[in-house]
């Protein structure tokens, strides 16, 4: 839009971002990796005036560091539940979760937000807490090619828990494959795994069933990443919050039309709109919502699981972390065409 504000965005080019455009904004999207968007904003130079966040980075800098020099929208472009994400090795008789109690479990990043929900799931879902498990922390990371390299408040062991270190210059991939570690939890498939190592599987093999019996139980659909803008932008234009989070939803609403009307020809999976169709009866049509309400029992859940952990000093409400003039937002219903 010509004669508005400039500023720049930072995220991850999804579907339901491209053609991002907020009303009374220029603006100018750079494409980046989440590692690199935490440490840009918690440590960075903060140029950027809106820029994807890693929710429990963002948490833990709130609670535990008093940061408000960016403030939280209710827009989460990176969502997925984690029982996908348990990894463990094929020959050590781990075939339900409860067998991971004394394991040695590997990852590459404590306080990552996906490493908070596999372990609150775990907890609530399956009885096993945090601490039945030894927790042991890579050196590498075999996703950083996607990832980015692991910002600081990625890094951050709570009070109280107790971690061991493996071998040094060894990923969380080469771990699992040494024996190192019996599982291991990780918001990204593993190299090993990728590559069809038959030393490493999934805890849940049939896991798409098992995660769509969870959201049926339970309504949480897990938030990754959230939207934060620089405050002094705010301070300088009160309307912009709002005027974001409508940008989102509707280049949101315009991808979901496009996957439903066109996906099955566009996109190279010969089952896709059967799986979209599938997802709407389980889910609802606007099954990727954005605001607080639809998205109520999901935020409570992560707020209690960083607090029950010990990532957060204090516990945290979804009302208070979130920009006052967006509380009562919400998104409509995608359009079908």
């Amino acid at each position: 839009m010509d004669g508005g504000i400039a500023i720049t965005v930072a995220g991850y080019p999804y579907d339901r971002v491209q053609g991002l455009a907020v009303e009374g904004c220029d603006i100018r999207f750079e494409s980046s990796s989440i590692g690199e968007m935490n440490t840009h904003v918690f440590d960075g130079p903060r140029t950027r005036e809106v820029s994807e966040i890693g929710l429990l980075p963002y948490l833990i800098a709130y609670a535990n560091s008093g940061f408000r020099d960016y403030v939280l929208i209710p827009v989460f472009p990176l969502r997925t539940f984690r029982h996908k994400s348990i990894f463990v090795r094929t020959d050590r008789g781990i075939e339900r979760p409860e067998d991971l109690r004394g394991r040695r479990v590997g990852t590459p990043g404590y306080s990552m937000t996906s490493l908070t929900w596999i372990r609150g799931m775990l907890q609530h879902q399956y009885g096993v807490s945090p601490d039945e498990i030894e927790w042991v922390l890579s050196t590498g990371d075999s996703s950083a090619g996607v990832a980015g390299t692991r910002s600081a408040h990625e890094q951050l062991i709570p009070d109280g828990v107790q971690v061991t270190y493996g071998t040094p210059g060894k990923d969380e991939s080469e771990l699992l494959v040494d024996g190192e570690v019996d599982a291991l939890f990780h918001g990204v498939e593993p190299q090993a795994f990728a590559e069809g190592n038959p030393l490493v599987g999934r805890l849940f093999a049939d896991s798409r069933e098992t995660e769509r019996q969870y959201f049926a139980e339970t309504g949480i659909f897990p938030v990754a990443h959230g939207i934060a803008i620089r405050a002094d932008m705010i301070a300088d234009a009160p309307w912009l919050p709002e005027a974001v989070f409508r940008g989102y939803a509707t280049a949101k609403q315009r991808a979901l039309g496009r996957l439903r009307a066109m996906g099955w020809a566009m996109i190279s999976l010969p089952w896709l709109g059967q799986e979209e169709e599938a997802t709407r009866e389980v889910m609802g049509d606007n099954f990727w919502p954005y605001g607080i309400e639809q998205n109520r029992r999901t935020l409570d859940a992560l707020l209690q699981y960083a607090y029950e952990q010990g990532s957060l000093a204090r516990e945290l409400a979804a009302d208070e972390i979130f920009h006052e003039s967006t509380l009562a937002l919400s998104d409509s219903p995608p359009d079908s065409a």
